[in-house]
């Protein structure tokens, strides 16, 4: 499914259809170049999904983790990982298998560790406020 956005206020309206096209799918992957919104994106997804907390950006410490009225939420960014153990010391199979919902930011860093069925969410950008976001089921 592919939806164009032109603008910021677009986003609530991509995080509906993302929620409806996930059904009860619980782990998104972001894609997308750095500065292409996908924590921006990830902020409206929050909201949406019922988060009142201030979500931010988990850059150092790898996962944030949030509350929903649907249960734990789990944002990570692997930009910074340097080896796939901090990973493992992590304790990603808790979060990825554990039931929560989990939006993952920077997944080629950790391709490997993914599981077998998610939603991948492709954000492109097509000029400073227009955006491409391609979702898929893998």
């Amino acid at each position: 499914m592919d939806i164009e956005v032109n603008s910021l206020a677009d986003l609530p309206v991509v995080a509906q259809q993302l929620s409806d096209f996930a059904g009860s799918e619980k782990v998104f992957i972001f894609e997308g170049d750095m500065g292409a919104g996908k924590t921006t994106f990830i902020k409206n997804f929050c909201k949406h999904l019922g988060i009142a907390d201030v979500v931010s950006s988990p850059t150092y410490s790898i996962v944030n983790e949030y509350e929903s009225a649907n249960g734990a939420v789990f944002h990570f960014d692997f930009y910074r990982i340097k080896d796939i153990r901090e990973a493992y010391d992590l304790g990603y199979e808790e979060y990825f298998y554990g039931g929560g919902t989990c939006l993952i930011e920077w997944p080629e860093r950790i391709a490997e560790l993914l599981p077998e069925n998610y939603i991948k969410v492709e954000i492109n950008v097509l000029d400073e406020n227009r955006r491409l976001f391609k979702l898929s089921k893998v």
